[in-house]
């Protein structure tokens, strides 16, 4: 395999991974599996490298007690948890049935009102049958009252082994905390959540799926991390991810169990050692410090937690835009082994996805964030959808599954919590989600390691810090909450049964417009199977900027389908009462090409080395490496 490389960055080594001890290629016999079909790792398995960790600019003594790094990738989704049984609601959560109604039937006088009896009448009527009858009336009434009892019991018994089910850790084992955000003018604050994939080989299915038998019972590490920042009105999403590869000087942190205290470093480290520092609160003190972004909640899942998950889900759709076998000579690589195009994987297949490095992109650990953020969006999009998940025991599969998988922070944890935390992240339309990376170099003391980058890193923080949202749709008025049966986002007509009226704005206070702009553009949208577009023959006021603008909800989804054909930005794609239907008004900043121009990024933007991803785009494939086709 030829050396991996990224644009503007130096030479990186043959093998890197092999060389610091990365464990992609644990999976022999797994080709078999895959040919047949078969999702499970065979279990034979072979041993990964796990070779120490040096070199990494750190001057203070190595901690005996800390193992190397070692290679993972696991995110976490965020699935929706049943509600809470009565009793356990809060604001704004949903409050589900816990059992029925267990008051007791309203009594009933004995006889109906009327005039009364003669005595003759009286004294012939058999009363015996009567107070049986309303014997048997009560005993039933006491059977259905038990019955009402014991299920509303039951349901409380499952609520509660569901809260016993997950795992709990402090929150921050630093020294300092962030400072809080400041409240918008509706006192609403925005939501910080830090996902941290463990990379723990601390059972027989972890060390099964993580291979490095070596390292079993060693400490964890935080191989993946990923910031999840929900806004203040509830609008929009966007996620950070940090590569495992980053250095940072870590801070002070004590462990919560056995009080240890693990100085802040002198020099910097891997990132991910942040974990076995005293468990994920050090993650997140560390997070503060480089980010300055106040951390309300943490969600920590193992390797056997997202093969389980993902199977609960039933499937995430993936693409790759070539035959793809993740496997090196030397044996080597996930092993996952796909057709060109989408497929759907869970199980075995996911956590291979996940944990690919070999065969996407330049075979780093850059490459491998990006094809997790795909795969989140996949599942965020499936989980909105419901899609595999309409029957109760596939809910409560996976209510047992995740809970089971998923290590929270102490508020975090409890399922009414969870549910309330589902709830508010179904506000966010897939449209205004957005994927990003932390902007980074190659670190000037170890070349196959990362650095935040310097200004873009920061810029990128900053506008999480400012609740700016990363899509460039600030101002925008804040996406519907779903409905039970569909989401707040607007399916799209077929291109051709569109219309699509184009207006010629281009002109300036200085100059015409230029002559025959719209015509250019009706051209290249009947092209792209748009054949109802027409050219605005009136003359129109003169924009600076191209906008695509409708007048109502049930034709956003067309105005997105024309933006998506032209290139351009979501951003670009407006609600308007000016207008009557989906209009493409041509701006200044258009007036040559078939090209839409690339924007230069303002202050409230994410910088281009962010490599924004949104989350409604269902078309991304990743990248195959020739070296790994077949």
């Amino acid at each position: 395999m030829g050396s991996a490389r990224s644009e503007g960055g130096p030479e990186r080594d043959q093998d890197p991974a092999g060389a610091l001890g990365w464990d992609d290629g644990l999976y022999e016999g797994r080709d078999a599996a895959v040919e047949t079909g078969r999702a499970k790792v065979p279990g034979q398995r072979g041993a990964g490298d796990a070779g120490g960790v040096a070199g990494e600019g750190e001057t203070e003594p190595e901690d005996p007690g800390e193992q190397p790094d070692r290679d993972s990738g696991t995110p976490v989704g965020v699935p929706e948890q049943p509600g809470p049984p009565d009793g356990e609601s809060g604001p704004g959560r949903r409050r589900p049935e816990a059992g029925g109604e267990r008051d007791a039937p309203d009594g009933a006088p004995d006889e109906a009102p009327g005039d009364a009896p003669g005595e003759a009448e009286e004294a012939a009527r058999p009363r015996k049958p009567k107070r049986r009858k309303r014997r048997i009336l009560a005993w039933t009434a006491a059977g259905l009252a038990l019955t009402l009892v014991a299920a509303g019991t039951a349901g409380w018994i499952y609520y509660q082994h569901l809260n016993d089910n997950l795992d709990r850790k402090p929150l921050h084992i630093g020294r300092s905390r962030a400072p809080e955000p400041t409240p918008n003018a509706a006192g609403q604050t925005p939501l910080n959540i830090l996902l941290i994939g463990s990379d723990a080989r601390d059972s027989e299915e972890n060390q099964r799926l993580g291979g490095a038998r070596e390292t079993f019972g060693g400490p964890a590490l935080a191989d993946v991390q990923m910031l999840l920042h929900l806004s203040a009105d509830r609008s929009n999403m966007s996620v950070i991810s940090m590569p495992r590869d980053t250095l940072l000087k870590i801070p002070e942190c004590t462990d919560p169990e056995s009080g240890k205290v693990y100085p802040a470093t002198v020099g910097t480290r891997m990132t991910n050692q942040t974990l076995m520092r005293g468990g994920p609160g050090c993650t997140v003190a560390t997070w503060e410090e480089l980010t300055g972004i106040r951390i309300d909640h943490f969600m920590m899942v193992d390797f056997a937690g997202v093969v389980s998950m993902a199977d609960a889900i039933g499937g995430v759709p993936v693409c790759v835009d070539a035959n793809l076998h993740s496997r090196t000579s030397d044996g080597k690589g996930s092993g996952l082994k796909l057709k060109k195009g989408t497929t759907e994987i869970k199980g075995e297949d996911a956590l291979a996805w996940l944990r690919t490095r070999y065969g996407f992109g330049d075979g780093s650990d850059i490459a491998r964030a990006k094809a997790q953020h795909m795969y989140m969006n996949s599942l965020v999009r499936k989980l909105r959808e419901n899609t595999g998940l309409s029957s109760p025991n596939k809910l409560r599969n996976l209510a047992e599954e995740a809970t089971e998988a998923l290590t929270v922070d102490e508020e975090l944890a409890s399922v009414a919590e969870l549910y309330a935390l589902a709830e508010e992240l179904k506000k966010v339309a897939p449209n205004r989600t957005t994927m990003a990376t932390m902007p980074w170099i190659w670190s000037p003391s170890d070349r196959n390691r990362v650095e935040p980058k310097p200004d873009d890193a920061e810029q990128l923080f900053s506008l999480v810090r400012e609740d700016i949202a990363l899509d460039g749709r600030d101002g925008d008025s804040p996406s519907p909450s779903p409905s039970n049966d569909e989401t707040s986002e607007d399916p799209a007509a077929d291109p051709a049964e569109i219309a699509v009226l184009v207006r010629n704005g281009t002109g300036s206070q200085v100059a015409a417009p230029v002559s025959g702009r719209a015509s250019d553009l009706v051209k290249l949208l009947t092209e792209t199977g748009f054949t109802r577009a027409t050219a605005d023959q009136n003359q129109v006021e003169n924009r600076e900027e191209t906008a695509i603008l409708y007048p109502s909800a049930e034709l956003e989804g067309d105005a997105q389908s024309v933006a998506e054909a032209l290139g351009m930005p979501l951003g670009t794609v407006r609600k308007s009462a000016e207008v009557s239907g989906v209009t493409l008004e041509i701006g200044a900043d258009w007036t040559e090409g078939d090209t839409f121009p690339k924007p230069e990024k303002g202050d409230n933007e994410p910088p281009d080395s962010a490599e924004a991803l949104n989350g409604s785009d269902d078309t991304a494939c990743m990248e195959v490496d020739p070296a790994f086709t077949w």
